[in-house]
């Protein structure tokens, strides 16, 4: 039995049939996509952590507290208008 009740040879075949849908050309472009995608993403989650470390936790606090009531005014606005 493979991942999750699949067998190796469903796998194999649905790989076959992705491979012949989509060609390999494009399977390769858009692994390659995916793969600067995430790049990005963990590239952009170290900033915040590294803005985090530099500001004081009472700085991070405010700034939450005004992220929450900015949000809590949109939601109003939304559902009053």
């Amino acid at each position: 039995m493979g991942i999750g009740g699949i067998s190796m040879w469903q796998l194999l075949i649905l790989l076959l049939i992705v491979v012949l849908v989509f060609g390999t050309k494009r399977l390769r472009n858009m692994g390659g996509d995916l793969g600067a995608a995430v790049k990005g993403f963990r590239k952009g989650m170290e900033d915040v952590q590294k803005e985090d470390e530099k500001l004081e936790p009472d700085q991070i606090a405010s700034e939450t507290a005004a992220e929450m009531k900015t949000e809590e005014e949109a939601r109003e606005k939304e559902l009053s208008g």
